[in-house]
């Protein structure tokens, strides 16, 4: 018998015999909420060893120079064709391997709130996109949401569909995400994104026509697995120009889930359209009259987007109209796209050498309005925090005012925007340019200045 368990305020389903062995397992170890929550911390590993013999903390510079080389490298790749348009159908496997408790609580708790904030980083890296969820259990695919620009109705009926059991089945989900792809238009990219929990495929036929189906279709198909490498997903990946990882952890796993939300480079040949004809509706909704059954589901709404062409209601923005099938899209949309086109130059790292023999100020090409704490001393222009405090962990009041990680790195690393010269921290720098996307100094530098930094 199936009983329903609350565990860590998340609703999963789990066998009685596997619930009370779970509560057996934590009672004889007699650990406490918090206890449990540090058991897996071993933080004494990250210590270093000098020549002496003596324990010493990790260099954070080493690792913020690491993370800089991938920015470094996103913005190398700046001039590579890519997929502004993507539809992407997002499989969640809710087999019995999800209800395994290897991460705390279960898999499937663990990989429902990483899939939340893919959904919303999704959206925030491709408005123009559009998602849909399919969850595999006992061995059947099932069309959890249709593809829609609606980010808290994914998340929605995901929360309410986290009940594990049975098998997953591979071409069963391959096959439901190629049938709803296969007629998207030419000038969108098609995905599917795996995230998979099980070792084993339980599949009706041979899932080597599925996958040569998908390439015939020109779906791309990724794979994050959460236990060891499949040989079936590999060879799909590779056969269909998409990537296979394997996490380590629940960290290791949300990073290799929002690496996906940037849009891909987009194959050779992939796509000849040049133009893609879009609509820009307007809506007034305290016009007389506003109120009118939108949608295909004629859902009587209080506004609603009118198509410029046919005149029919639409209840959100990105979307494609039900009557002529124009896209239709809002002018923020396009706006937040552009920094994949045209992202922020990479920074160049400051040495200590040249650090040291600069004078007090943020180096930018505008004239000093510091406030008066940071008088005579050389600070960062995002966040105002003197770069001497840097190197001893402080700073990243920048990202921090617009919900960044506030001194999550702590200090080590000064960078240089190319443009107009000024000097930011390390915080500030990756805020810039993972979030941000414009350089803060540049944007405030007067016309001359400004047109003098265009000009090299």
């Amino acid at each position: 018998m199936a009983v329903a368990s609350r565990l860590d305020g998340r609703g999963v389903d789990l066998e009685e015999d596997d619930v009370e062995d779970l509560r057996a397992g934590e009672e004889a170890r007699g650990l406490a909420a918090f206890e449990r929550e540090y058991e897996d911390d071993h933080s004494w590993e990250d210590l270093e060893e000098d020549e002496f013999g003596n324990l010493r903390a990790p260099d954070r510079s080493e690792e913020q120079r690491a993370r800089r080389r991938r920015l470094l490298s996103a913005a190398q790749s700046a001039r590579i064709r890519r997929g502004m348009i993507r539809y992407v159908q997002v499989v969640l496997d809710l087999s019995r391997a999800a209800s395994l408790t290897d991460m705390r609580p279960l898999r499937a708790a663990v990989m429902s709130g990483i899939l939340q904030r893919f959904i919303r980083a999704f959206f925030d890296e491709n408005p123009l996109s559009q998602l849909g969820l399919i969850v595999l259990r006992n061995g059947v695919a099932e069309r959890l949401t249709e593809l829609s620009s609606a980010p808290e109705a994914h998340i929605a009926r995901l929360r309410r569909s986290l009940d594990t059991g049975g098998d997953a089945s591979l071409q069963n989900a391959l096959d439901v995400a190629v049938d709803s792809l296969k007629s998207i238009p030419p000038y969108g990219h098609r995905e599917v994104l795996f995230m998979l929990a099980a070792l084993s495929t339980c599949d009706p036929g041979d899932i080597n026509a599925s996958i040569k189906a998908a390439k015939q279709h020109r779906v791309r198909v990724s794979v994050v697995g959460l236990a060891a490498e499949m040989f079936v997903c590999r060879r799909m990946t590779q056969q269909t120009g998409g990537t296979y990882s394997v996490a380590m952890n629940e960290g290791h796993l949300q990073e290799l889930m929002l690496e996906h939300a940037i849009p891909p480079p987009a194959p050779p040949g992939s796509s000849s359209v040049s133009l893609v004809r879009m609509g820009f509706p307007p809506r007034n909704p305290e016009a007389p009259g506003a109120a009118a059954f939108c949608g295909e589901g004629c859902l009587l709404q209080p506004g609603g987007y009118t198509c410029p062409r046919c005149k029919a209601r639409v209840t959100e923005l990105p979307s494609q109209c039900h009557v002529c099938g124009l896209s239709l899209v809002a002018s923020p949309h396009l706006a937040r796209s552009y920094h994949h086109l045209f992202p922020v130059k990479p920074f160049r790292e400051v040495p200590a050498e040249e650090l040291a023999a600069a004078g007090p100020g943020c180096g930018a090409r505008q004239p000093d309005v510091a406030p008066p704490f940071v008088a005579g001393l050389q600070y960062c222009f995002g966040c105002y925090q003197p770069l001497a405090q840097q190197h001893s962990g402080g700073g990243g009041a920048l990202a921090a005012a617009a919900g960044g990680p506030a001194g999550a790195a702590g200090g080590g690393v000064v960078s240089r925007c190319p443009d107009c010269r000024a000097l930011f921290c390390f915080d500030c720098d990756a805020f810039i340019h993972e979030q941000l996307h414009n350089c803060p100094s540049c944007e405030c530098l007067p016309p001359h200045l400004a047109a003098a930094a265009d000009g090299g």
